[in-house]
């Protein structure tokens, strides 16, 4: 009786959309309404693979994506991929890396060096892999062409710079959406929808709950979760005394800039903050292929005042995430306990308006291209680090219609959906066992800080860093990827996914992304064809299409 009511209920959604817009002929396109299958709200390298599947299925899709480039942060400057034990990554997240491998074959890609001149160093793999003909390591422009030839190859129809209206945009009846609305006016209709974007705007829209920041150690029974001060499990904290005051040692004079004045909280706790987000720069180490780093409008050294202490106080490690990607090029990430990552300046950016998203954005990329500048022409920088810096730029043939600047954010972490099953760090760790495997993850429990507060001491320091690794690979959930049956029935969530805070720190990683957003356009379309709720997709046949399609799900 439930399936029938549930198909019902589709139907005459999309009967009444049918009427309301114009529409005349099932599928055709009449003004601005657009129909299909599986609708794919994102432009992320989960959106692309989750597209590819539903097409192979033999069903109809369109991708409606907010950004004009496809990719999302594998196109977008995260090249040094973050690959975890490369064995459990199959299905089309395999055949992404392996079209890398088959592009970096060719002479012609080699336009900067030499192919063997390239060291081929990956994280804890080799950048090329002969034997499984794999490449994990590329420069964003061949990340974004391979996307791009999954759209093409698998005739995708796709609209770009299309952004949901997030405050009336979403039409939803008895718990199922029957389309949605982008800002331009345009209208989408479908079966299936699937949120593969960073923020999470369909599934909030749709009325489905989530969680932003950090939950409280206590809520999932976790070790790793909440506030962790004095926790330090990379190299991104101050390992020696730096005064956080203008004038050090004086707290009357006040805080330097990016400086809670805030206590810190007891550890374990909760809080509403989040990781940090950065830019992953794709830098140039070619001449002839380098823009130098300029000056930027609103530029002022005092901004930079605590990174001079660092130095002050003796450290060296300014070139240690300049990760090597092919043709003399660099993925360049944080490192350190004053870097690239923007600290604490991004807390309202989850649920934040698109204007104000636009700011905290331009915020984080004028605080970026000062701190570069900084580095490149300061006197408090040391001299060996100015002279070495100016030998980088940023690549003059990457980003082209950005003057060589990612046109992708580091979204960490944003809106994270309280699903069916939520994925902890007890899964992720091996401690609970888990039901309904659709993927699989491997990489550390890696969290960026959340803050710069002044210890007890006076003293300044960063806090929520994190860095625990899993024993083994551990399986994904169905159940994280899909809403509560009375939040809504024809919604998939593989990007903001169900997940603690510390378990999204390893499951954030942008393999894994390809990975839940295939499975996730595995189990739409067998919730079409039985016209079911997304919750009653029978796992067992899932199962055996995932495994068909050579998806990794346990070991």
């Amino acid at each position: 009786m439930y399936q029938v009511n549930f198909a019902r209920s589709i139907s005459s959604g999309i009967f009444l959309g049918f009427i309301l817009l114009g529409y005349t002929v099932a599928g055709q396109q009449i003004g601005t309404a657009y129909e299909a299958d599986v609708i794919i709200y994102g432009g992320t390298s989960g959106a692309v693979t989750a597209a590819v599947q539903v097409v192979r299925s033999g069903k109809k899709v369109i991708v409606v994506s907010p950004d004009k480039h496809l990719g999302g942060l594998s196109a977008g400057g995260l090249g040094f991929t973050d690959t975890g034990n490369k064995s459990v990554i199959g299905g089309l997240a395999r055949e992404f890396y392996h079209r890398v491998y088959n592009h970096y074959q060719t002479d012609e890609a080699w336009v900067w060096q030499k192919k063997n001149e390239y060291g081929n160093k990956g994280q804890g793999t080799p950048a090329m892999d002969g034997t499984e003909r794999t490449m994990w390591i590329f420069e964003p422009h061949v990340a974004e062409k391979v996307f791009e030839d999954f759209v093409k190859e698998n005739n995708i129809t796709l609209y770009r710079d299309e952004w949901l209206d997030r405050k009336n945009g979403v039409e939803k009846e008895n718990g199922i959406i029957i389309a949605f609305k982008t800002l331009s006016g345009k209208t989408f209709k479908g079966k299936m929808f699937i949120d593969a974007t960073y923020e999470g705007d369909l599934m909030a829209a749709a009325s489905v709950k989530y969680h932003i920041g950090r939950e409280a150690n206590r809520v999932y029974n976790e070790e790793w979760n909440g506030i962790q001060p004095e926790v330090f499990q990379h190299g991104h904290y101050f390992k020696k005394n730096v005064s956080p005051y203008k004038i050090e040692g004086d707290p009357k004079s006040g805080l330097l800039p990016y400086i809670s004045p805030e206590q810190i909280g007891k550890k374990g706790d909760g809080d509403n903050k989040i990781q940090a987000y950065c830019f992953r720069m794709c830098l140039s180490s070619s001449p002839d292929n380098r823009i130098p780093f300029a000056k930027p409008a609103g530029y002022d050294p005092k901004k930079y005042e605590l990174l001079a202490r660092v130095y002050k106080a003796g450290w060296t490690e300014t070139f240690d995430k300049y990760d090597d990607i092919p043709n003399k090029k660099t993925d360049t990430n944080n490192h350190g306990p004053f870097s690239t990552d923007y600290i604490g300046m991004n807390y309202d950016y989850p649920d934040a308006t698109y204007e104000r998203r636009k700011e905290i954005i331009k915020e984080h990329e004028s605080y970026q291209k000062g701190l570069m500048y900084y580095l490149s022409n300061d006197t408090n920088v040391p001299a060996d680090v100015r002279e070495k810096m100016n030998v980088w730029g940023l690549a003059r043939d990457e980003f082209k219609d950005n003057g060589g600047w990612p046109h992708q954010i580091y979204v960490r972490e944003a809106r994270r959906m309280i699903g069916m099953g939520i994925m902890t760090e007890n899964e992720t760790l091996g401690k609970k066992p888990v039901s309904q495997p659709i993927g699989m993850g491997s990489y550390s429990l890696d969290a960026h800080n959340a803050q710069l507060y002044v210890k007890a001491d006076g003293f300044v320091q960063n806090e929520g860093d994190i860095g625990v690794h899993p024993k083994q690979p551990y399986s994904i959930s169905y159940e994280s990827i899909v809403p509560k049956k009375a939040e809504c029935q024809n919604l998939f969530v593989p990007v903001c996914l169900s997940s603690s805070h510390i378990a999204y720190g390893s499951i954030r990683m942008e393999p894994v992304f390809m990975i839940l957003g295939q499975s996730a356009a595995t189990a739409a379309v067998m919730a079409i064809d039985k016209k079911i709720p997304v919750q009653d997709v029978d796992y067992g046949q899932l199962k055996e299409q995932l495994l068909k399609d050579k998806q990794k799900l346990e070991l």
